[in-house]
This record gives C-alpha cells, sequence and structure tokens, in this order.
C-alpha cells in the first residue's frame, strides 16, 4: 500500500455531498498548501485501514461528524469512518433485500454503483439495478434520516432503460446547481454519458429531455461525476476496462464546460461527444484500473474517491488530492 499523504491526513470537516460542488480555494488558512502542477508521477493512493476493500464507492460527510461511505454489493454495502482514513462495516442497505429490483438484476443480490448526498435534513441514495453487459436496467432512489442499515426507504424508479434504447440506466450521479435544479447524469457504454431533470420534492425524473453529455461511440465510458469548481462545471467519467481484476484498464478522465448540461470539452477543445476526455489518472505500479470518480469537497480541500486493484486483482478505495493548475484543469496528489 501507499504512504498517507500529509493532505489526506489532515482530517477535518467536509461538505454534504459525495460528488458535489466544491468551493474554489479549498484549504484553510495554516492548512496544507495545494500544489498549482501536477505531480511529475503518478501518485498513490492515500493508506486506508480496515474495511477499505470496496468497490464503486461514495462518500459523504455525516452532520454529526464522520464519514458515510455506500458501494456495489450485497443488498449495497455501507461504511463508516470517524476520520476518512480508517473504514469500518456497517451492514447493508437494504438487509432485507430489495424485491423490487429483481426484474433488472434477475434476482441477484447486487446492486451497484450508488450515489450518496446529505440535503433537506436526509439522505438520499440513486443506485443501479442490472446485470453484467444487458442494458435493461434501471436507476432507483432511497432516502434515509440516519443512513444507518436498514433505514433506509424506497422512493422509486427513477429512470430504466430496456433492448430498444441506445442508453443504459447505471452509474448514477445527482448534481443541485446554485438556483435549485436536480439533474442526474448516468450512463455506461452505448451511446454514452446521459442527463435528466429531477423533481426536487421527490427526487424523482421530471419530463422526458434526456441530454447527451459525452460519448465513445462504441467504446467505453461510463461512472459519471459532475461538479463545480471556479465557474466551470466538471465531467468527471472513467474510460476503458473495468472489473478485471489487476487486468483492468480503466482510468480517470475529465472535461469541463460553463454550464452544467455542457457542452463539455477536454484541455484540448476535443467535444466529450466527440470522445474528448483529458486523463486524470490511470493505472501504475500496483494500482490497477483506477477509475469510478466521485469528488468529495472537504474543508481541508477537494478529494478523488474511486477504487482501484491491488496486484491480487482485489478492489480498494483510493483517494488522492485535487489540485488545480493556472488554466483550471484538475490534477491529483
Amino acid at each position: 500500500m501507499s504512504r498517507l499523504t500529509a493532505a489526506v491526513a489532515a482530517l477535518i470537516l467536509a461538505t454534504a455531498s459525495g460528488c458535489g460542488t466544491a468551493e474554489a480555494g479549498g484549504v484553510p488558512a495554516g492548512g496544507p498548501a495545494t500544489p498549482t502542477a501536477a505531480p511529475a508521477t503518478a501518485p498513490d493512493p492515500a493508506f486506508l485501514l480496515g474495511d477499505a476493500g470496496v468497490h464503486d464507492p461514495t462518500l459523504v460527510k455525516k452532520p454529526e461528524g464522520g464519514y458515510l461511505l455506500a458501494h456495489t454489493g450485497k443488498n449495497l454495502q455501507l461504511r463508516t469512518s470517524t476520520d476518512r482514513s480508517t473504514f469500518t462495516e456497517a451492514g447493508a442497505v437494504f438487509p432485507g433485500g430489495a424485491p423490487w429490483t429483481t426484474e433488472y438484476t434477475k434476482g441477484g443480490a447486487d446492486l451497484w454503483a450508488p450515489d450518496l448526498s446529505y440535503r433537506d435534513g436526509k439522505y438520499w441514495l440513486y443506485y443501479s439495478a442490472s446485470t453484467f453487459g444487458s442494458n435493461h436496467s434501471a436507476i432507483f432512489l432511497a432516502t434515509s434520516a440516519t443512513g444507518a442499515s436498514g433505514s433506509w426507504e424506497n422512493r422509486g424508479l427513477v429512470v430504466e432503460s430496456g433492448e430498444g434504447d441506445d442508453f443504459n440506466a447505471i452509474d448514477p450521479n445527482l448534481y443541485v446547481d446554485g438556483a435549485g435544479t436536480w439533474r442526474l447524469t448516468f450512463g455506461s457504454f452505448w451511446t454514452g454519458i446521459k442527463q435528466i431533470e429531477l423533481d426536487p420534492a421527490t427526487g424523482l425524473r421530471r419530463g422526458d429531455t434526456m441530454a447527451r453529455l459525452a460519448t465513445r461511440g462504441d467504446t467505453a465510458i461510463e461512472a459519471p461525476c459532475l461538479v463545480e469548481h471556479g465557474g466551470y462545471y466538471y465531467l468527471w467519467v472513467s474510460f476503458d476496462a473495468c472489473c478485471k481484476g489487476a487486468a483492468s484498464t480503466y482510468r480517470t478522465m475529465v472535461g469541463r464546460a460553463t454550464t452544467p448540461d455542457g457542452p463539455f470539452a477536454d484541455r484540448n477543445g476535443t467535444p466529450m461527444t466527440a470522445g474528448g476526455g483529458t486523463e486524470i489518472l490511470a493505472g501504475h505500479g500496483s494500482v490497477h484500473g483506477p477509475g469510478h470518480p466521485a469528488v468529495l469537497a472537504d474543508t481541508d480541500g477537494e478529494y478523488l474517491v474511486y477504487h482501484y486493484y491491488a496486484d491480487s486483482g482485489s478492489p480498494h478505495l483510493g483517494i488522492n488530492p485535487i489540485g488545480y493548475d493556472a488554466a483550471g484543469w484538475p490534477f491529483v496528489h
């Protein structure tokens, strides 16, 4: 495992979203200086303790302190942490199962790619139900006042896809802008990353408009995360092959726009609807397939939260601080 960086060791309070709006500036007075240029070599993830073997992580700060993490697993799995360094198993979101999802999972118990946030006095959890390689898929919503295992209420179907559709309804991410508009960004393979509007009163879909944000034709793109920083909206995604253990070629990419519904382009100006994306983190050393990004905005800075695979093929939680260069493009350190 990698060494604990000083920036990740500075464990202070965080904002309420696992992939949410980040404030410019980032570091409190007296905190570690944020670099303004990417390191010469790819950084290792922070050294984490406890139960950090997770896939598709999403991480938020609890209002009373500490952190709550959700990830792919049987009936969706939870972890808690008091310090963002040591993680402890905290049971399943749905310990009694989620029978409303079985049409899409074909009876399997694993639910995928949750997106966790805290707003309006409760936790909001969007998550996916599907089977590998199929776009007979659905995204559902659950809410909880406490975030504890067994406390989650099913709020219903948000969006679904089927064999006749050109998109795949998995990998959700909620973004709420300053005007109070709720957007759900999602997608995997097929024609790429999509976005729909949600009703803030219910968290469910509003209208039937669906925007296209990014595509690579028939090549892998998935796991979007939309955040704002310094007047730009950054669309983080994953390219290439996940879920192959140490043979995974997953890598974390980004583009940006001046509005939350695009158009997004990479650093070279290539539109993300034409395959564009600027690489932020790829496999290196014993870190294989780093991807499924989430961004945590903390009072000591912003952090990229992701999974990667060890040489053994086992998945692990990755956390790295994010910096921005003089042109406003993010990097990890």
